[in-house]
């Protein structure tokens, strides 16, 4: 599975020819090219073209007499293997932007319900335009409301327009985004999983916290979150009842907090466990909500996040964060 789309640079010379021999004639003969102007002039000092190959794979190259940068969704011709990656915030910001502004181009040509939502667009470009993702991830936000199960696409859009909006993640783009998945597969277990973390994120910028994502320590495990204060974040996302064996709104928590008990919570005592309950409807949520069950762990953060509206939620200990005053019943 690739993961997400990211610049390859060449340091050696290319020229027109050179770009003909080297990475449109080998595409072309396996997939199928037409080579052309990008949509977007490219930085003063490139010369760039666009590929684009009949199974639908695009790439873009930029070039001058000393060296090269790739940007594409399809196989990687011979001349740029073993080449360096960069991600859009590595490489120099002409080019990345430019980058950006011609998928841009691309997704307001064949998906301009998306690009109405700048800052979705922007943030998920990577996905958007991955090898094996671009169509689940495009489909997540259009057919699934990007994980709602009671909002509409408008909906579902508007609230991440706003949460991204905010700029919380924008230093994490790659880190955050591709946990939505470069998968060919539509798993929209693991994608409204990727979702929770956002709705963490949110959680803790509106508290006040300053925090930073996907933390590596030394027990070998990666949690979610650490704020500023040092307390680490770890962040599930239960299935409601009637998707799994659980019974109840109640034992589906339960389950799924087991699930992390016995690893990442027992290796880092005192971790906040927030426990996302945004896929559950209104009347399970409204049992969770109501009698709030214990969870099997504390200290815990239970909540769920709708369209146009506050969080709902409770704790349980007390997990320090002050995130309880942002919840309404």
């Amino acid at each position: 599975m690739a993961g997400p789309i990211r610049f390859r640079h060449s340091p050696s010379s290319w020229s027109h020819s050179r770009v003909d021999t080297a990475l449109y004639s080998p595409l072309d003969g396996k997939f199928g090219a037409t080579k052309g102007d990008p949509r977007i002039d490219p930085p003063p000092e490139y010369e760039a073209c666009r590929l684009e190959m009949d199974n639908g794979d695009l790439a873009l190259f930029a070039w001058t007499d000393a060296d090269g940068y790739w940007l594409g969704n399809t196989e990687t011709p011979k001349a740029l293997w073993r080449t360096e990656k960069y991600t859009f915030e590595e490489v120099p910001y002409p080019l990345a932007r430019w980058a950006q502004r011609e998928l841009v181009r691309e997704l307001e040509s064949t998906d301009p319900w998306l690009t109405t939502y700048d800052h979705v667009t922007w943030f998920f470009l990577p996905v958007f335009f991955s090898k094996d993702g671009r169509e689940t991830t495009r489909s997540f936000f259009r057919d699934h409301a990007a994980g709602f199960p009671d909002a509409d696409r408008e909906a579902g859009l508007t609230f991440y327009e706003e949460l991204l909006s905010t700029g919380i993640l924008d230093d994490h783009r790659y880190t955050m985004a591709t946990k939505l998945g470069t998968s060919e597969q539509l798993d929209l277990v693991r994608m409204r999983a990727a979702m929770a973390e956002l709705h963490t994120a949110k959680l803790l910028d509106d508290a006040g916290h300053a925090f930073t994502p996907e933390v590596p320590l030394d027990s070998g495990y990666a949690l979610d979150f650490r704020v500023e204060s040092g307390t680490l974040v770890e962040v599930t996302r239960p299935e409601p009842p009637a998707r799994r064996r659980a019974g109840t709104p109640a034992s589906a928590l339960r389950e799924t907090v087991d699930g992390k008990t016995g690893t990442q919570l027992d290796a880092h005592p005192g971790t906040v466990l927030c426990v996302d309950c945004t896929s559950f409807r209104d009347d399970e949520w409204f049992a969770i909500r109501d009698g709030q069950p214990d969870v099997g762990y504390t200290p815990a953060v239970v909540y769920r996040m709708r369209p146009g509206k506050q969080p709902s939620g409770y704790v349980v200990g007390d997990p320090s964060l002050g995130v309880a005053s942002l919840f309404v019943d």
